[in-house]
C-alpha cells in the first residue's frame, strides 16, 4: 500500500501537506488565499471572422455586454485580469478584457451578465473543438497575443491554414 493513500484515509492528507486545525481540505501555507487569474473561452456563433464581430456590437467605447445563462462560480479569479477568448471555425482568433460579471433577475429567469472591454486583442491562432457554453481557460494554456509574439498581422484564414498544416 502507499502511504499517501494511508494517510489520506485517515484524514491528515496527503505526505508534505500541512494542515492545520481546522484546515481540513485546503491548503496550508503559501498557497492558501491567493487568488490567480483565470481566463473564460467561448464560442463566437454567428460571426466568422473579428470584423463581423465588430461590426455586430457596432463602434463606440462602451463596454460590450454578453449574456449567458450560467454565471462563473469563479468570478474573483476572472475578474483579477482575466480575459474572455474567442472561437471563430474551430480557431481562438481573439480576446477581449472582463471588466465585469453580474448576475441579474432572480429564479429560474436569472442570466449572467458580462461585461468586456470593446478593445479586441487579436491572438496567435490556435486550434480549440467546439463545445457548448463556456469554460474556463488556464492562463497558461492561453494564446500568446500577437503584438507579444512578434508576428505581423496576417489574414485570419491564412493563419488558420498554415496552424493546420502545422508550420505556424
Amino acid at each position: 500500500a502507499r502511504p499517501d493513500r494511508a494517510l489520506r484515509r485517515r484524514g491528515r492528507g496527503a505526505v508534505g501537506v500541512s494542515r492545520g486545525p481546522g484546515e481540513r481540505g485546503r491548503l496550508a501555507g503559501p498557497a492558501a488565499g491567493r487568488r490567480m487569474t483565470v481566463h473564460m473561452i467561448r464560442l463566437c456563433v454567428g460571426c466568422d471572422t473579428i470584423e463581423d464581430l465588430v461590426e455586430w456590437h457596432g463602434t463606440g467605447n462602451r463596454p460590450w455586454a454578453l449574456h449567458t445563462r450560467m454565471t462563473p462560480k469563479r468570478v474573483d479569479e476572472l475578474l483579477d485580469g482575466g480575459s474572455i477568448y474567442r472561437i471563430f471555425k474551430g480557431m481562438i482568433l481573439c480576446r477581449q478584457r472582463l471588466l465585469e460579471i453580474r448576475t441579474v433577475g432572480e429564479g429560474v429567469t436569472s442570466h449572467c451578465e458580462i461585461l468586456l472591454d470593446p478593445e479586441i486583442i487579436r491572438v496567435v491562432p490556435t486550434p480549440r473543438r467546439a463545445f457548448q457554453g463556456w469554460r474556463y481557460l488556464d492562463p497558461k494554456d492561453a494564446p500568446a497575443d500577437l503584438s507579444d509574439s512578434g508576428g505581423e498581422e496576417i489574414p485570419d484564414e491564412l493563419a488558420r491554414q498554415l496552424r493546420e498544416a502545422g508550420v505556424w
